[in-house]
């Protein structure tokens, strides 16, 4: 049977997509392991502290990549990740004598959007593979040597510093999914229940074309919520999605909140490494913008922002202890719209702690 997307092709278009960093060759780099190692084990008790969120399954380990291991290790996610997809198109597409030339150009595509992300991202907590076999590569902070060198030549940044920095949000990303006892199966069983429930039909795909059309008329960009997942998705399926962004909106303004809190007196430049990678964020050529709408990077930009705003505004309302509501059960998680508007969730979830 035909795979639906060629995954070694993949590899290989998103490994020679991914380029080199020129400063990568810095004698520098060879100090990234051991600074990481160490930073990532004090990052997780200031994380404790600053938070109250520990790690139920030991300690945080950190792992040094460089683009083409962090293309490798995302692609062994998302064959897991997607499997629910696949398998249905390849029993769609088994019977067609283009099954190979559909699989070819799915991998290439895939590829190319890996490669490029491959040279964006610094760092990453590995959550989504979670299941018996290899233990060993799971559960791991990723963090991408050549794209943090990079950055830490072109602008001066004190390396332990940064790299102090980049640990404690990684960490806290770790801490959310391994320090509260439902949040991973609550997030991945989000994600589950989106992949599964996309249609493979391709009048569905004609259809959501043409939602997406009338939008475009309308003076609205269908990709600014999530890329094409959110073009195709049902009303039934936006409510998930929904449910997905209103979380992640949450964890990463809490990512970068607890980044800038837990190790301030240890970070003086943590305001000026905010400031270049907020830049850094909203920067970059037409084509690379429109691959980020396309993919719904844009969409994961923005929820920096907004959870940040939200969190911010409930602390301002009760502190630390009503933003901890949150962490209570996926009930009290914020909806989209309530990280877009704070007071909403604040009147549902305040009087809760009245009582």
């Amino acid at each position: 049977m035909a795979s639906a997307v060629d995954w070694s092709l993949a590899e290989k278009v998103a490994v020679r997509a991914a380029g080199r960093e020129p400063f990568a060759e810095s004698y520098h780099y060879a100090s990234l392991t051991s600074d990481f190692e160490e930073l990532t084990r004090l990052a997780e008790e200031q994380v404790a502290l600053a938070t109250g969120l520990r790690s139920l399954t030991g300690p945080a380990r950190a792992r040094v990549t460089d683009r083409q291991g962090w293309v490798r290790a995302n692609i062994a996610s998302f064959q897991r990740l997607l499997r629910p997809i696949t398998d249905r198109l390849e029993e769609t597409i088994s019977a067609s004598p283009f099954a190979p030339v559909a699989s070819r150009v799915a991998g290439a595509e895939v590829g190319m959007v890996l490669g490029w992300m491959s040279s964006r991202v610094l760092g990453q907590y590995d959550l989504l593979v979670v299941e018996d076999e290899r233990p060993e590569e799971q559960d791991i902070v990723y963090f991408v040597g050549p794209n943090i060198i990079g950055l830490e030549k072109r602008f001066a940044f004190p390396p332990r510093e940064f790299r102090h920095w980049l640990a404690l949000h990684e960490v806290t990303h770790r801490a959310q999914f391994t320090g509260i006892p439902w949040m991973r199966e609550h997030f991945l069983s989000l994600v589950q229940e989106t992949v599964k429930s996309v249609d493979p039909d391709p009048k569905r795909f004609l259809d959501a074309l043409g939602r997406a059309a009338s939008e475009v008329r309308s003076g609205k960009n269908p990709l600014d919520d999530g890329g094409v997942m959110a073009i195709l998705a049902s009303p039934e399926q936006r409510v998930t999605l929904d449910q997905v962004a209103g979380l992640m909106s949450l964890l990463e303004g809490h990512g970068d909140v607890t980044m800038d809190r837990a190790g301030a007196d240890q970070i003086p430049s943590s305001v000026r490494f905010g400031q270049v990678l907020r830049q850094r964020r909203e920067q970059g050529n037409p084509a690379a913008k429109f691959l980020q709408k396309l993919i719904g990077l844009e969409a994961k930009m923005k929820q920096y922002e907004q959870g940040e705003r939200f969190i911010e505004a409930v602390e301002r309302e009760g502190g630390t202890d009503l933003l901890d509501q949150a962490w209570v059960e996926p009930g009290n998680l914020p909806t989209i719209a309530e990280i877009r508007d704070p007071e909403a969730w604040i009147a549902r979830v305040l009087p809760t702690v009245a009582a």
